[in-house]
């Protein structure tokens, strides 16, 4: 089978479509032919050389396709059966500490990203254990499939799980052109609470409309944090949604509201902030760091997406031979929504 791997870290020039044999699977895994496989912020920073990273590695975290294998114990217990269409759930934990058993997954000492921790989902057939793996909803393309496990399930963890938006809140939600963006504009949405946004260029603001963003601030030409107290007559909002870190983190403080909650999920434009103390303490604010989300996560989102709440955004299709152009392209941040590579 073909696989997109990497033997050391660097340009796309690194990126490798090697001739691997086909998994064999245990008993509770399933194997998977892979139609879609989405790519990610994340493939770009495993590529270009976050530490840990254990190398080869095969890249890519989220895919969809059929089931051509079952294990015995994977049709026992969850009923998989060779023909059925499939998502990845894109994370894996140990499945009996106290986390695991209580449903929170991403709080698991051994919890683990595929493409990033261990192998990921970029081949023609990838094996995964039954518990991370779940039905593709109807209503969506292959493409679309792929798309929204990993983006949308840290979007609706960050704020259904650790914001508990409600529809009184307003949330600032950065980036709308993003995967976290683009689901979360949605998510607030459909939990009715009113949102505002962020994007960079003119085209852009209409696409943040569509997604049902109530107010949208070009952050290429307005100070965010100004525009938000003036939107919201010197409030400011309930919630926060964060993940570009260094370059908007300022903004960001300055847009939360007394009792507000800024939930973090990344640093895409580096890691170091400063945060004023007095200001955090005084103001009764909380600052919030989230890292992807659950498996029950998925299965609310899958909810929403049945009752035509929420649709992935796919930016782009490339065919997986051309897995280096997608990577330049999803760099040059002109993208709004998500890049996937189609397997033919």
């Amino acid at each position: 089978m073909k696989a997109i791997r990497i033997h050391e870290q660097g340009g796309v020039e690194v990126l490798q479509i090697e001739d691997l044999p086909i998994p064999e699977i245990e008993s509770d895994e399933v194997l998977i032919r892979v139609e879609t496989a989405a790519l990610n912020h994340l493939d770009l920073w495993v590529r270009r050389g976050i530490p840990g990273v254990p190398l080869p590695i095969i890249m890519g975290s989220e895919a969809a396709g059929e089931v051509i294998r079952v294990g015995e114990r994977a049709h026992n217990r969850f009923g998989y059966k060779i023909g059925d269409e499939v998502i990845n759930i894109p994370i894996h934990s140990c499945g009996h500490c106290p986390a695991c058993l209580a449903g929170q997954e991403n709080l698991c000492p051994e919890f683990k990203i595929p493409g990033e921790s261990m192998n990921g989902v970029q081949a023609d057939y990838i094996a995964v254990p039954a518990a991370y793996v779940y039905r593709k909803p109807e209503s969506l393309s292959w493409s679309e499939a792929a798309a929204f496990p990993l983006a949308s399930m840290t979007a609706y963890h960050m704020l259904v799980q650790k914001a508990q938006v409600k529809p009184e809140h307003t949330v600032l939600v950065y980036g709308a052109s993003s995967g976290v963006g683009s689901s979360a504009v949605q998510i607030a949405k459909a939990f009715g609470a009113t949102v505002i946004t962020t994007v960079g260029g003119a085209e852009k603001v209409r696409q943040a409309e569509q997604l049902g963003a109530d107010y949208v601030i070009r952050y290429d030409q307005q100070a965010v944090g100004k525009v938000v107290k003036e939107l919201t007559r010197g409030q400011g909002v309930d919630i926060v949604i964060e993940h570009p870190g260094q370059a908007t983190w300022k903004e960001s403080l300055r847009a939360l509201k007394i009792g507000g909650k800024l939930v973090t999920c990344g640093a895409t434009t580096g890691p170091k902030v400063e945060i004023d103390l007095r200001a955090l303490f005084i103001k009764h604010q909380q600052i919030i760091g989230s890292t992807m989300g659950t498996r029950k996560d998925i299965i609310e989102l899958v909810n929403l997406i049945e009752r035509r709440k929420f649709k992935p955004i796919i930016a782009r299709e490339f065919m997986f031979e051309e897995v280096a152009k997608a990577h330049e392209f999803l760099e040059k941040g002109q993208a709004f929504g998500k890049v996937v590579l189609v397997n033919k």
